[in-house]
């Protein structure tokens, strides 16, 4: 984006999903894309490719540190391109100055979920590394009361674990139509 990004009308702005792993960011967000006619970027994706390897291998050779170094870095680039709607990883948001980022550039979205759908979203797969130990659901209960205050910070907090994804996509819409995203920008 050639200017200022502060500048611009919360119609001409990304729309960036936050929120914990198996909030629905990458379903939701697909989805709330499709729906604005916006293209759909997932951060971890992007990471990926950038390292040329899997989000779990950067983590278990490079550590956390490293990974949340390089996510940064890629969140920042995302973040000047052309419009899209961008799901970042669970703890993207927690960093000061990607949260910076993202309020100056973006219309951020939490999100949210129990615990318990959490857990049951999050237990199909295991390619999440801060759960590979014996007790996933404390560290995910930790990863909650830590990552609350990040996340409420967002623009809008929409509660994603009651009902189908359609759902969330469509409180989406209404909040974004809410805080001045025009109702044009819209599919119906």
């Amino acid at each position: 984006m050639s200017e200022d990004s502060a500048e611009l009308p919360p119609s001409e702005r990304s729309i960036v999903l936050v929120g914990l792993m198996g909030a629905g960011k990458t379903t939701v967000g697909r989805r709330l894309a499709a729906a604005l006619n916006l293209p759909f970027v997932d951060a971890d994706e992007e990471i990926e490719k950038a390292a040329d390897r899997p989000v779990a291998e950067i983590f278990s050779d490079f550590g956390e540190t490293a990974f949340r170094d390089g996510e940064r870095r890629v969140i920042a680039r995302l973040l000047e391109e052309p419009q899209a709607v961008i799901a970042l990883g669970g703890g993207a948001f927690v960093n000061d100055e990607t949260r910076r980022l993202v309020r100056e550039k973006a219309i951020s979205v939490w999100l949210k979920a129990d615990l318990d759908t959490l857990m049951e979203r999050v237990s199909r797969r295991d390619t999440r590394p801060l759960l590979q130990t014996e007790d996933p659901r404390a560290v995910m209960a930790d990863l909650m009361a830590k990552r609350e205050a990040a996340y409420s910070e967002a623009n809008l907090q929409i509660q994603g674990d009651t009902g189908p994804h359609a759902t969330a996509v469509n409180r989406i819409l209404e909040a974004l139509v809410d805080y001045g995203f025009e109702a044009k920008a819209v599919n119906d």
